[in-house]
């Protein structure tokens, strides 16, 4: 028994940690975001995550090349749910969002999985129902500037509750497919493929338009600290450390204790980035981290 709960303790901590990484990550992508391109940041940084991968791959017998079609599949699957929500993030924080916003409006994804789930027949608890409504109403306050008549979102929450939502399409993906292959296999698939998408459309939308202001975008120090820690730790450990976290726990205490991300988000954002919410705002995130908290709740059989 004792064995048993250290070894959960640890997976706990693991998940910590992980969340700990993300939350920091969002600071980065601010930085980012001042310098790079949505699409080359992505791309550079998942293409990084994806070789960091590469080592463990051959520590479980494996490499890309022996990887089945079948298997193969899933990790392309994945990996274009991934670029999607990731592009949406990185856009939405460009345009204005601060680390803590992102942070929370992103954390949005754990209430939309149990509903999108039950939409393709997934049961969920009823505790489901009013922590959407808690998460709208903090909504409202966080993307909102002053009680209006009219409703009118900015283009930087829009992005980010579009990237909630194509995050729930990923982690629903993830879940279909994990079973079916090596953890490490499919993360490494999917930054691979994740990582080539965003260069297909960088080449696109920000090389060919103007080359010199590209090459000179990437040649800033503060853009590459922010690529290297986002693609070593944040893709590249924080994953790991999730798929090894989650091994001991239930996946609804694995899912809260990951959802704490949106917490030190905002905390980084303070501490390194000086960023301040409004009290309205800070009631909306206080809002939307207990319809988190809420939904993450275990139902009985």
């Amino acid at each position: 028994m004792n064995k048993e709960k250290n070894k959960q303790i640890k997976s706990s901590l693991l998940l910590l940690l992980a969340s700990v990484v993300w939350g920091a990550a969002f600071v980065a992508q601010s930085v980012a975001s001042n310098n790079v391109g949505t699409f080359t940041f992505n791309g550079i940084r998942f293409i990084i995550g994806g070789i960091c991968l590469l080592p463990l791959l051959k520590g479980h017998q494996l490499s890309p090349v022996k990887i089945p079609p079948a298997k193969l599949r899933g990790g392309i699957i994945c990996g274009t749910a991934l670029f999607l929500a990731s592009t949406f993030q990185q856009a939405g924080i460009a345009l204005g969002a601060s680390a803590g916003e992102a942070g929370f409006l992103t954390a949005c994804y754990i209430v939309l999985v149990p509903i999108i789930g039950l939409i393709i027949g997934r049961k969920c608890s009823f505790l489901i129902w009013p922590a959407v409504c808690i998460a709208l109403i903090g909504l409202y306050l966080l993307c909102i500037p002053e009680a209006t008549a009219v409703i009118k979102l900015s283009g930087a929450d829009t992005a980010l509750l579009m990237c909630a939502l194509l995050f729930s399409v990923q982690i629903l993906c993830i879940d279909h497919y994990a079973p079916l292959m090596n953890p490490v296999s499919l993360a490494c698939v999917q930054f691979i493929v994740s990582g080539a998408l965003s260069f297909g459309a960088a080449i696109i939308f920000e090389l060919l338009p103007n080359p010199a202001l590209w090459l000179s975008a990437l040649c800033t120090p503060k853009a590459w600290i922010a690529i290297l820690y986002t693609g070593i730790f944040s893709c590249a450990i924080g994953y790991t450390l999730q798929a090894v976290g989650q091994r001991s726990l239930n996946p609804a205490i694995a899912s809260l204790i990951m959802s704490l991300e949106s917490v030190f988000s905002t905390l980084f954002g303070w501490i390194i980035l000086h960023q301040t919410m409004t009290g309205r705002e800070s009631v909306g995130c206080i809002l939307i981290f207990a319809a988190v908290i809420l939904a993450q709740v275990p139902r009985k059989r």
